[in-house]
């Protein structure tokens, strides 16, 4: 059985609050879950201490079970000091792919010969 360290999500519409809870991988987001680690507000301001709970003992015990935290849950953790956060760096996420730069460069050979025309005159 495969455990995941997840949200669980509760409150209101329009209102949300989220339990860390220990599931079942295939179990439904909101449905049994085995253990409650903690809770997010996440309407809370981002410098209150009540945003971010976590029971740490729980969380290292699930953790040593084999229990596998989700990317959110891993970034909590990660604050609290609990665990390690892989930096995902892509230095090419942001260039633009090879047709827009293929259009860029139309449109600056474009203005450099307006340029060049206008030049002329």
């Amino acid at each position: 059985m495969s455990l995941k360290i997840r949200l669980a999500r509760g409150g209101s519409k329009k209102r949300p609050y989220y339990h860390i809870v220990v599931a079942d991988a295939r179990a439904p987001r909101d449905g049994r879950f085995i253990a409650t680690l903690g809770s997010w507000n996440p309407m809370l301001a981002k410098d209150s201490e009540q945003r971010v709970v976590l029971d740490a003992e729980a969380v290292k015990d699930w953790i040593a079970k084999g229990a596998q935290p989700t990317d959110r849950v891993l970034r909590f953790m990660a604050e609290a000091g609990l665990a390690e956060r892989a930096t995902r760096s892509n230095p090419n996420k942001a260039k633009p792919g090879k047709r827009a730069q293929e259009r860029a460069a139309e449109r600056a050979q474009k203005a450099a010969d307006a340029a060049d025309a206008a030049a002329a005159e």
